[in-house]
């Protein structure tokens, strides 16, 4: 990459994780300036967008900083023009991407990041036309998805899960999901399914440790629980790694998938609701710019 651009857009998101990050924005800031850039903080998505693309045709933009969670990442992807690069400030929840890429809470580092300008293209999933750079899922965490955004207040904990823990064990039913897999050359049906472009999720739960960014293609894992308690029994299969070995959960990859459901199913994309089926989910190769440690890339 040309070392040249020296202005940085720092996409803030002030809801993300559970403290203010007011502070950390402010300690990036410096560290950027002391090191000669032009780092420029902006909470609204929209102006990001606008002047990302400004300083990039002015070949002036060194990256655009995400500020956040893997929502913010997932949110800058589907709003900035292709190919612009992304540096990751994980200020979110859980912060998969950023787990995946080893990138920590530390302003020196990803100030160190940013100075060294390496860059890589990995895939991402596209969900009714939405991008997600990390997991999708539809079935119960879904549903306990949904029911935290909707009462939302701040900043999320992860205590903030317990009561939409406790309603989606007593509400959902667990619908049957028809699943049509690459133009239909598979054909299946679960209760639960989670789609992987990276091998993270909440938790470090080790669901998909295979799933690979740059194969082209994403990771299919279902589970054909039918209440609560079946679902408790296969985390207690996925803790000890013996999911697969189950009789109702599949695994496969896949480069096109299509979800339906003659009930109201959730979905969620990053850990954002989504909304409920019908879904249908394709690859998107390459489509995402991240800038990482020289040691990671290599």
């Amino acid at each position: 990459m040309d070392q040249t651009p020296r202005s940085v857009v720092v996409a803030v998101n002030p809801n993300s994780g559970a403290t203010d990050s007011k502070t950390i924005i402010e300690q990036l800031v410096q560290r950027l300036m002391e090191r000669g850039f032009e780092p420029e903080p902006i909470s609204d998505i929209q102006e990001v967008r606008r002047r990302a693309a400004e300083l990039r045709a002015a070949n002036r933009l060194r990256a655009v900083v995400a500020a956040g969670g893997d929502g913010t990442v997932s949110l800058l992807a589907n709003t900035l023009e292709r190919g612009t690069p992304i540096a990751v400030l994980p200020l979110g929840t859980e912060n998969l991407l950023a787990k995946f890429l080893k990138i920590s809470r530390s302003v020196d580092q990803v100030a160190d990041i940013i100075v060294g300008n390496r860059t890589i293209k990995l895939d991402a999933g596209r969900a009714n036309g939405h991008l997600f750079l990390v997991v999708a899922s539809c079935g119960f965490d879904a549903e306990v998805v949904t029911r935290l955004h909707a009462a939302r207040k701040g900043h999320i904990r992860h205590w903030s899960y317990a009561l939409p823990v406790l309603g989606a064990i007593r509400r959902y039913r667990y619908p049957k999901i028809r699943m049509f897999i690459d133009n239909e050359s598979v054909k299946m049906t679960t209760r639960w399914a989670f789609i992987f472009n990276v091998p993270r999720y909440a938790m470090n739960l080790p669901i998909a440790t295979d799933a690979r960014a740059t194969d082209g293609l994403l990771d299919l894992c279902t589970f054909g629980v039918r209440s609560f308690a079946e679902g408790i029994g296969a985390l207690g299969a996925v803790l000890m790694r013996r999911h697969r070995n189950l009789s109702k959960t599949k695994a496969l990859r896949f480069k096109k998938l299509r979800m339906e459901s003659d009930q109201s199913v959730p979905y969620q994309l990053d850990g954002d609701p989504g909304g409920v089926l019908p879904l249908e989910i394709t690859v998107d190769s390459g489509c995402l710019t991240l800038m990482v440690a020289e040691t990671w890339s290599a």
